[in-house]
């Protein structure tokens, strides 16, 4: 088939693509090379079997232009993470999603069908569960407990500390930042249209997603790159909270893998599903790992900060993709070592995050706690 990944470029974009090319079908590839990730550049990895439509998300002429004459399409492109930019996030993100549609209807295009990547932000803190109250949902911890560096949810029943646990694709969701709500949209208005226009459609939730190319400029998102660059020029990753929150950190061929099994799936149409190892692993244990590889001289720090809009505990439940026929299949420590590999493969990458800690303080995106100075974790 003749298939679009917009965002092709990009981390899981461009797994998409070499996945599609080895099955065999017709692959394009619409990316605006975003500065703060590509450097305006086409990366080396891009393949050079597909064609390459540069455009932005942005403009109506360019997604017309993209979506002019395929079948499918894996819709990757977004713009997020803690970035600043709120207002470019929600026209790359959902206003680029309503292009896509609106591009396909005025171009009458025969689209059989759509994928669209959302997140797990659109759970907000997710679900937790209480020894003494059982499972709740809670909202945002407040602001004014995690100044006091008290970072673990409470139950919002008895007031004690509780701990994450898998979240199911049913679960309430808290839409407590821009880029959720902006995730949010984008797999309602896929699924919704894709019903009302008849083209199979599916949304997945991406756990955090990790591995090769994943931009080594972005300084916005991507803890695994941000981590690595510091580690390789002798500085420390900063590392929020306590380092005990838990990501379900997610390795981007198998993500890759679960975005061409729904497309090849009737099963899904219409569904929305999460995709994650169903595992937690502490920030601090991943930096860990990091540091081991790379045989680094120095440790991660902690210096008590925060993200107020950051989430304690996030981990999916995948049973429902699972029974589709995915499954994870890279553990954490292998797919750190497959990153290592990669990103120890090309030159030496410059460190963006020291500037962009700035501009995140200076507008208030991170936030220091009282008391204890910080310090470096053994």
């Amino acid at each position: 088939m003749r298939v679009l990944v917009t965002g092709g470029a990009g981390l899981i974009g461009s797994h998409i693509v070499d996945l599609l090319l080895k099955k065999g079908h017709q692959v394009r590839i619409f990316d605006n090379l975003e500065p703060c990730t590509h450097l305006g550049e086409q990366p080396d990895w891009l393949a050079r079997d597909a064609e390459f439509v540069p455009g932005d998300m942005r403009n109506m002429g360019d997604v017309e232009r993209a979506v002019s004459g395929v079948e499918v399409i894996f819709h990757q492109a977004a713009y997020g993470g803690f970035a600043p930019e709120l207002t470019k996030m929600t026209d790359v993100n959902a206003c680029g999603t309503a292009r896509i549609f609106e591009a396909v209807r005025s171009k009458r295009v025969n689209i059989k069908k759509i994928i669209t990547a959302s997140s797990q932000a659109v759970y907000g803190e997710g679900k937790y569960l209480c020894e003494n109250c059982g499972p709740s949902y809670p909202g945002p911890r407040p602001v004014s407990q995690l100044e006091q560096g008290r970072w673990e949810v409470l139950c919002p029943k008895c007031g004690a500390e509780t701990c994450g646990i898998p979240i199911p694709e049913e679960s309430p969701l808290n839409l407590s930042s821009t880029y959720a709500l902006t995730k949010h949209f984008e797999e309602r208005l896929t699924l919704a249209l894709g019903r009302e226009w008849s083209i199979p459609s599916v949304a997945l939730r991406y756990s955090l997603t990790y591995g090769p190319r994943q931009s080594i400029f972005n300084a916005y998102c991507g803890i695994c790159s941000i981590f690595s660059t510091r580690f390789l020029n002798g500085l420390a990753p900063v590392i929020y909270e306590d380092g005990n929150q838990m990501r379900d950190f997610v390795f981007v061929e198998d993500v890759a893998a679960a975005n061409v099994l729904v497309m090849e799936d009737d099963r899904a149409n219409y569904k929305v599903f999460n995709v994650g190892t169903g595992k937690g692993t502490k920030v601090l244990e991943f930096a860990k790992l990091l540091r081991d590889a790379y045989e680094a001289e120095v440790d991660p720090l902690l210096p008590r900060e925060f993200r107020p809009t950051d989430f304690r505990h996030l981990i999916a439940d995948n049973s429902n993709i699972r029974a589709l026929g995915w499954q994870p299949t890279v553990q954490v420590s292998e797919g750190v070592q497959k990153y290592v590999q990669w990103i120890l493969s090309k030159p030496r990458p410059k460190e963006y995050f020291s500037d962009a800690e700035k501009v995140l303080k200076g507008m208030r995106i991170v936030r220091s706690a009282a008391s204890m100075k910080g310090h470096a974790v053994q």
